[in-house]
């Protein structure tokens, strides 16, 4: 049972990679200095629950990710989350998170060694890499050059000055490990059961999952790399492995309104245990809503009773303190407490990639015929949007007519306007995957964004990257000052990742 599940990874998770040496002064050291009850071997299956888990909520609203959603206007945070008005600050929490991940993959790595060729570790080995090359995506996207390929890979031998790599290096490497990790996915194989909390140790759909984070992973290069980027695109959109086909193929984490804490979606935990500060929406996002009659407002939003009239309104992004203090908060909506901020309402899971994601990406794959016709891209687009539409918590089962026709319309457009369309359809599905929603806004630049009052230390731009984490700046200090010197404005908000381009 994955309640069960969920309580056993939070006691072991934290020994997942402890240090066991012996020593040649006693001849049974070893034995004789292990408490009994110490961790020494963890199911690979414990293991993937915590990461995937771990790895899906650390997407979503919680601190101290709630700033990639104010920065892309989703949400409108104030003094609480300085970051979300332009003030610089490290991201230490977001980086050891990721590591602690990737360390935990290494584990697993671990635990599976001389089973790479056998069925009982051959497909839970690729399933670990496969989740590994997205969460080094996920890193790189929001800092540039990461540490990747002298990274520790065995607890026997841990490298804790490991250089960083250029993200024009990385996402070749990353291809190239989800091609190999992809070739050893075989039906039939040993897998993680009900541990898996994405697919339940369906194997087949892990190959699409994988196959279409490669989908992602080439888009992602689109003005930085083109022929890769094409390469990737196409060879993706041909394989037989597939791509997410429909919602069942979503890859979520469910969650649980009436457990721990730590099992809720992280947007209902933005709710019950933080600040006021982080609750309420932007009015960019419900601006464009109320504009496009898009009937996902009311279900995402709550409403506000303003001089007798209920109506829907967002807070300013990025405003002054003296702006910040004269709000009525009353007065600003806040995710729908029906829905979203609900208790009892059936829970929604949190998601990592959804088949709506890749209906945008072949839209826009075929604009440029890559893969598909230019004909085949505004079917790609109206599919993509129904499938967002479906998603928990709107259980929208068809676009209303008038939404098709003013809203979705590709008429008379040029491939601009349409890839605006696109990407703006995208922006407003990604709510509550911040950092997602961020790495999309800076490739494609859409939707324009403009940027609050409040200068911050950027002089009023909307952040770019996130700031290494202060222990590089202490632990590493060689090989982060060398990345450092890569950067266009150093280990800043205003420096851009190798791939942002627009």
């Amino acid at each position: 049972m994955k309640t069960t599940t969920l309580k056993k990874i939070a006691y072991l998770a934290t020994g997942a990679f402890i240090l066991m040496q012996g020593s040649a002064c006693t001849k049974d050291f070893e034995r004789t200095n292990t408490p009994p009850t110490s961790v020494t071997k963890v199911d690979p299956a414990l293991l993937i629950a915590r990461i995937l888990r771990d790895g899906t909520f650390q997407e979503s609203g919680e601190l101290p990710n709630n700033k990639f959603g104010s920065w892309v206007q989703h949400w409108a945070g104030g003094p609480v989350v300085p970051v979300s008005r332009y003030f610089e600050g490290p991201e230490n929490l977001i980086w050891s998170q990721h590591f602690q991940l990737l360390r935990n993959i290494i584990q697993i790595k671990e635990e599976l060694a001389g089973l790479e060729n056998d069925p009982s570790g051959r497909s839970r080995l690729a399933i670990a890499e496969i989740y590994e090359v997205y969460l080094y995506q996920r890193l790189t996207d929001l800092f540039g050059d990461i540490p990747y390929s002298e990274v520790t890979k065995s607890n026997q031998a841990i490298n804790r000055t490991p250089k960083f790599d250029k993200q024009e290096d990385i996402y070749p490497a990353l291809i190239q490990k989800l091609d190999a990790s992809l070739a050893k996915l075989t039906v039939g194989d040993q897998s993680y059961g009900t541990a898996d909390f994405f697919y339940n140790g369906n194997v087949d759909k892990w190959k699409k999952f994988g196959n279409s984070l490669k989908l992602r992973l080439g888009m992602r290069l689109r003005y930085a790399k083109p022929d890769l980027a094409e390469q990737t695109v196409r060879a993706a959109m041909a394989a037989s492995y597939g791509l997410l086909a429909n919602n069942a193929d979503n890859a979520a984490v469910p969650t649980y309104n009436n457990a721990q804490a730590e099992n809720q979606n992280p947007i209902l935990r933005q709710s019950t245990t933080g600040s006021a500060d982080l609750r309420y929406l932007a009015n960019t996002l419900v601006d464009r809503l109320k504009a496009d009659n898009d009937p996902r407002l009311p279900l995402l939003a709550q409403s506000v009773t303003i001089n007798g009239v209920a109506t829907y309104q967002g807070i300013g992004v990025s405003l002054t303190d003296n702006q910040l203090s004269q709000l009525i908060r009353a007065n600003y909506s806040t995710p729908n407490r029906a829905t979203w901020f609900s208790l009892t309402f059936n829970p929604i899971p949190s998601y990592a990639m959804t088949y709506s994601d890749i209906c945008f990406y072949k839209a826009e794959a075929a604009l440029l015929g890559w893969g598909a016709s230019s004909q085949d891209a505004y079917g790609f687009f109206s599919e993509g949007v129904k499938a967002a539409f479906a998603l928990p918590p709107y259980n929208l089962t068809s676009i209303p007519t008038s939404y098709e026709q003013n809203v979705m319309s590709f008429t008379n457009l040029t491939d601009a306007q349409k890839m605006e369309k696109i990407a703006t359809q995208k922006w407003i599905q990604l709510f509550g995957r911040n950092m997602e929603a961020f790495a999309e806004w800076r490739r494609t630049g859409y939707p324009v964004l403009t940027p609050g009052p409040n200068l911050g230390s950027t002089n009023g731009q909307i952040p770019r990257r996130g700031i290494y984490s202060s222990e590089e700046v202490e632990l590493n200090r060689d090989n982060y000052k060398e990345a450092v010197a890569r950067m266009t404005n150093g280990d800043s908000f205003l420096s851009k990742v190798w791939w942002d381009k627009r």
